[in-house]
């Protein structure tokens, strides 16, 4: 008896010692970019739902790689520094230039674009962004979570330092205020500062995210989109 019960200890250490834990922090040395700038000149239907984007952006500059060491660190465009078009809150769509066509699935449409680093980061400041809709169905003075990243496909070697990126239109966060629930592989962190941060200790397979905007009580504050659900896969 007292063999069985010392090897089951064994088997439970062995058990909790495979067991990796997420780390989520803060992501440093972003390049600071307060005075960058997006404004929508133009939205105009074409055809067969394709829309034209006219983009007017100041004190930003699509296509460079973003001054910063974070561009050697985590996931980085090729392409340099970019918009991220995201709409009904899906998996955004890149855009290195300022006028594009682009095609709209639904006559109700919320978008959201926002500048973005070569790595991916967003530009958080009240100009960086523009928030619109085709349609009237959504109410834009709305408090809005959009999930940004992670997205699509990473190998393991790359695993370490995934960037965990949103944005908020108008709402913060704060330690007595609201806050974002983020919820990775059934692991729980609450974010009181919205800022980029670094997802760690992930394993190979598939990688599931929920966000959530919470009210001051931790209740799930009802507006659209709010939570989201998001995967990813590292191979």
């Amino acid at each position: 008896m007292k063999v069985l019960k010392y090897l089951c200890m064994i088997i439970i250490l062995v058990s909790c010692s495979n067991q990796s834990e997420i780390l989520l922090t803060k992501l440093e040395d972003s390049a600071k970019m307060e005075e960058a700038k997006l404004n929508l000149l133009e939205l105009t239907k074409k055809n067969d739902n394709n829309f034209s984007f006219n983009f007017d952006i100041q004190n930003f500059e699509l296509g460079i790689q973003t001054d910063s060491e974070n561009v050697f660190k985590i996931a980085n465009s090729k392409k340099g520094q970019h918009i991220h078009l995201i709409l009904n809150n899906d998996p955004y769509f890149a855009k290195y230039s300022s006028n594009f066509e682009h095609k709209l699935d639904t006559n109700n449409n919320i978008i959201l674009a926002f500048l973005s680093r070569s790595y991916h980061e967003s530009v958080k400041n009240k100009n960086a962004f523009v928030l619109t809709q085709t349609g009237d169905q959504y109410d834009l003075n709305s408090e809005f979570l959009f999930y940004s990243r992670p997205k699509g496909s990473y190998k393991i070697e790359d695993s370490n330092d995934i960037l965990l990126d949103f944005y908020l239109v108008n709402t913060d966060i704060s330690k007595n205020g609201n806050k974002v629930r983020a919820t990775i592989q059934n692991q729980e962190f609450i974010i009181d500062e919205w800022c980029p941060y670094l997802i760690n200790g992930l394993k190979k397979g598939e990688v599931s995210v929920k966000l959530e905007l919470l009210d001051p009580n931790g209740e799930l504050i009802k507006t659209p989109f709010n939570p989201t659900f998001r995967s990813f896969i590292i191979e």
